[in-house]
């Protein structure tokens, strides 16, 4: 913006007429495009570059090249953990200095002084996300510049062109959130499955379901229903281990040795595993009902489900397929479940408690999160993570008892 109330006489000789920064000017571009498969990055990175480059200065080029091919949706600690071969396969002609994370990290010590996007979106559509990344290049003196602001003008013009752009962009990043889920609600609901096939079931092409509509944006995928694995013994091996979790109570380590003794009758790629064997006790899709939506897999950890509350899974209204249980033993399955891990978890809070027994104290629960509990143990209060590790309830003790 230029300033219009200058000095009635030149004073551009004086030492401080112009405030410098003195660093050179650096700039880099940060990019991003949702997905590699219905958009095409190879032409999306380069076009975004040509954009933001409108706002470099003459004769200037970028310093670096900072993008990411993943759903703005994500929050920034989950963005740019896709390895580099993923990005090497792509073919995209713009060089890739990293993604969101390494500009945050790397800009101030490679001396980057603006950083430039196409639009706000580009770093993220979540609105506080892309504050978030707007203020922390702020701190080290970094101005972020969109192509598509007004330049020059007043800087509440501008913000507000900006802030403006933020709030559309959280508004489509909700609508289309609620649009895929509730599409997704309705595949659940018709009985169509979600993901990989349940060891005692295969999927099959529906024949019966309607086709996609035609100009249907993305790949059109065909809808499947579950059905019984063609070897049976399948279907009899995912009962008998329900029925000895249900009826016998069994941990999985003894369940898989039952399974892995008789191999004729209990058939398995490969070996039965822990995680096998508890997923397929858990797994709602064996009594014939379509369950979608039991997993949150956004966690911001690669490879890292979170399970949903179970008042927030999608049933289909009936069974939609064969089941291996009844909807009732399922139920009695979890209940088992939930009292052997409650069993095995509750042990070192039960020798926390024993010791301070010892001592005449008393271990009283103040309040808890989904991952931490605070105590009370006397006049000392303690948080301890849920479960308790048996490490954590060892070094508790001995405070305890060096107390005494």
């Amino acid at each position: 913006m230029t300033f219009p109330f200058g000095p009635p006489i030149d004073l551009s000789d004086l030492a401080n007429f112009v405030q410098v920064d003195a660093r050179p000017r650096r700039s880099a571009f940060v990019g991003r495009v949702s997905t590699k498969d219905n958009q095409n990055p190879s032409s999306s990175i380069p076009r975004q570059v040509a954009l933001a480059a409108q706002c470099l200065e003459e004769g200037e080029e970028f310093a670096a090249y900072f993008w990411d091919v993943e759903s703005g949706m994500l929050p920034t600690e989950a963005r740019g953990l896709a390895p580099q071969e993923m990005y090497d396969a792509l073919r995209v002609p713009t060089r890739r200095d990293g993604g969101l994370q390494d500009l945050l990290a790397h800009a101030e010590p490679m001396g980057i002084t603006h950083v430039l996007a196409e639009r706000a979106d580009r770093v993220a559509r979540a609105m506080l996300a892309s504050l978030t990344v707007e203020h922390e290049l702020q701190k080290s003196g970094i101005e972020v510049v969109y192509a598509n602001e007004p330049q020059g003008g007043t800087e509440s013009g501008r913000l507000r062109t900006r802030r403006y752009g933020q709030v559309e962009a959280e508004v489509y990043r909700t609508v289309m959130l609620e649009m895929s889920m509730g599409g997704q609600f309705q595949h659940a609901l018709g009985g169509w499955n979600h993901g990989y096939p349940p060891y005692p079931y295969i999927a099959v092409v529906d024949e019966n379901a309607p086709p996609p509509p035609r100009g249907r944006f993305g790949e059109a995928r065909p809808k499947k229903k579950l059905a019984p694995h063609p070897d049976a013994r399948r279907f009899d091996a995912s009962r008998e281990l329900c029925r000895l979790r249900r009826d016998e109570h069994l941990k999985s380590g003894d369940i898989i040795s039952i399974l892995s003794a008789d191999p004729e009758r209990y058939p398995i790629e490969g070996q039965w595993t822990h995680n096998l064997v508890e997923g397929l006790i858990a797994n709602p899709k064996l009594t014939g009902y379509q369950v979608y939506n039991r997993k949150a897999s956004r966690t911001g950890q690669p490879g890292f489900s979170r399970w949903n509350p179970i008042s927030k899974w999608v049933w289909s209204p009936g069974p939609v397929h064969e089941p291996v249980v009844s909807l009732a033993e399922w139920k009695q399955a979890q209940e088992v479940t939930a009292g052997l891990r409650a069993s095995v978890e509750g042990v070192p809070l039960l020798r926390i408690q024993a010791a301070a027994r010892r001592q005449g104290l008393t271990v009283t629960k103040v309040d808890s999160t989904s991952s931490h509990t605070r105590y009370r143990i006397g006049a000392r209060q303690v948080v301890l993570p849920t479960p308790i590790p048996d490490a954590v309830a060892q070094q508790i003790i001995e405070d305890l008892e060096r107390a005494a």
